[in-house]
């Protein structure tokens, strides 16, 4: 980890930030790597209940790639060769894969301006609470490539085909109250309080039953491009693996005493 990307564990929150407020919180390689290693940790830490996603200072949420140290990367690869996108297999693919596939939730707090792959992170988080002042651009045909970080994948699940194929054809702002009723924010709430909420929010979810949440993004996954036959099999197994689990047992009990289940996350 550099000093790019902070980390913080607390009640079992993970609280992961981009630290380049001066930068916008856009991605150069040494940040890819910070964060794609500390989400892929996280999701691995069994201390780790959900996780928090956010940019430093007001700004930007995250702007996606580093444009300044790309096109020193696209000037090496027209004198050398050398491919200057490698870093979709080598950053993005495995950091998203880490952060939409984990089995415990995810928050995205999106302070400011969400760009390019920052709006793809942003996508691939399960839930996004968003400041009134921030907004999204999936940018990526602004600078003549094609979406990448997953959003061809979580756009169109979040907003559907048609508005999926007009955001990224034709970008643009989306301001926090559209992205609202486009159901790209889970919640919009004044800038001033959106850190606070959004702590608020997945700490929530830190205290939840970590197993049944897992089981049901898997189930939502697996359904998303497999018959209802093959998802209802898929069903049956992950119900029989969250009804084995302790939080099961703790919720059955503390329903039954009409009581709040206090879950441990097995």
């Amino acid at each position: 980890m550099t000093d790019t990307v902070s980390h913080e564990l607390d009640g079992g929150l993970a609280v992961v930030t981009i630290n380049r407020a001066d930068a916008m919180n856009a991605l150069d390689v040494a940040t890819k790597v910070a964060l794609r290693d500390t989400l892929i940790a996280v999701a691995e830490d069994s201390a780790v209940r959900a996780v928090l996603l956010t940019g430093a200072g007001d700004k930007a949420f995250c702007v996606g790639q580093d444009l300044k140290e790309h096109l020193g990367l696209l000037k090496r690869q027209e004198e050398t060769g050398e491919g200057a996108l490698r870093t979709v297999a080598e950053h993005y693919n495995p950091l998203v894969r880490a952060l939409a596939g984990m089995r415990k939730p995810t928050v995205a707090a999106v302070n400011g301006v969400a760009a390019g792959a920052g709006a793809s992170l942003a996508f691939a988080c399960d839930f996004r609470i968003v400041a009134d002042t921030a907004g999204f651009n999936t940018s990526f045909a602004g600078v003549a490539l094609t979406a990448d970080s997953g959003a061809s994948w979580t756009l169109p699940r979040l907003v559907g085909h048609a508005k999926a194929t007009e955001l990224l054809m034709l970008p643009r702002t989306v301001k926090a109250d559209e992205a609202l009723s486009l159901g790209l924010a889970t919640r919009v709430v004044p800038a001033a309080e959106l850190a606070a909420t959004a702590r608020e929010f997945a700490q929530r979810l830190a205290e939840g039953p970590t197993v049944a949440y897992g089981a049901i993004k898997e189930s939502l996954a697996y359904g998303a491009s497999h018959s209802l036959g093959e998802l209802l099999d898929k069903e049956d197994e992950l119900q029989t693996l969250a009804g084995q689990s302790e939080d099961h047992a703790i919720a059955v009990r503390a329903f039954v005493a009409k009581e709040k289940p206090a879950y441990v996350g097995r």
